[in-house]
């Protein structure tokens, strides 16, 4: 059997098995889960498109016969007003593909929704969450990132993590959180930094470390995909730099995470539905 017949058949039978679990031991028909619409920012990279893509097929294949759809905010089509409109009346939660509150969590995301026929809610920006530091660690070891061997190489090692930027406060907290989570995890410093908007830059980061002292830097890649941000936050690195997070099993478990605490806080499927075009925002939080 040839690798793309076994993929095929695996296709098959996630489907089938996604029907069957939609049908009680009664044989009564169970009601539909609210649909699951991930909510990508958009890039002007085709890589980025593919990775998002490539992702959604991995949530489908960890939960068969859940309805799950991809809208962008800008940039790339589908948008996410043409993805709810395709949807009708029906139930969803949207899950931002993005790493930190913000503008397009608070606004956007929410006014795309309430003007559209679906009953939905909108659920936490991805980060902080140690799911995203497995992904970032997992990412970093690939690039060839080894545990300081002794107290001279900890010394000079450190890890810039590349953000992409924001004019909200919220979304510092967030990174600086996460930040915090993966230090922890490789046992030396972290600094948050950043392509755009905000200080420090991943250029000004790197020099700040190498004036203390610390040589041995490394560059995490904290973007969802690739694209441009990630591009320049990578050859800026003096040593290593990680791919960004993209298809990681942990970021397609934490899109599911996500969409599940979002029903369970609302209550969907479980309570009247609210009124057409109510839309409701999950409050973000550091909880773990």
């Amino acid at each position: 059997m040839t690798d793309s017949t076994a993929h095929l058949l695996s296709q098959i039978g996630s489907r089938l098995a996604g029907q069957l679990s939609l049908v009680s031991l009664d044989g009564r028909r169970r009601p539909a889960p609210p649909a699951l619409v991930v909510v990508a920012h958009g890039s002007r990279d085709p890589r980025a498109l593919s990775t998002v893509r490539a992702l959604l097929e991995r949530v489908r294949e960890r939960r068969p016969g859940l309805p799950v759809h991809l809208g962008h905010i800008e940039l790339n089509a589908p948008l996410l007003p043409d993805t709810l409109a395709g949807l009708g009346g029906r139930e969803a939660v949207l899950v931002p593909l993005l790493l930190s509150r913000g503008y397009h969590i608070k606004r956007d995301i929410p006014e795309m929704a309430a003007a559209s026929d679906v009953h939905a809610r909108v659920a936490d920006a991805l980060g902080p969450h140690p799911l995203l530091v497995d992904a970032l660690y997992a990412r970093l070891v690939e690039a060839g990132w080894r545990a300081p061997a002794d107290e001279g190489t900890r010394r000079a090692s450190a890890v810039v993590l590349a953000a992409a930027g924001s004019r909200d406060p919220e979304s510092r907290v967030d990174t600086g959180r996460t930040a915090e989570l993966l230090a922890d995890r490789l046992g030396v410093p972290v600094v948050p930094a950043y392509a755009t908007t905000s200080a420090p830059t991943v250029p000004d980061a790197i020099r700040a470390l190498a004036a203390s002292g610390r040589h041995r830097v490394a560059v995490a890649s904290y973007f969802t995909a690739p694209g441009r941000f990630a591009t320049e936050c990578a050859e800026a690195a003096p040593w290593i730099a990680s791919a960004p997070l993209g298809t990681h099993p942990a970021m397609a478990e934490l899109l599911l995470h996500r969409y599940d605490s979002a029903v369970r806080d609302a209550g969907l499927c479980r309570s009247a539905a609210p009124p057409r075009g109510a839309t409701s925002h999950a409050q973000p939080a550091l909880a773990m």
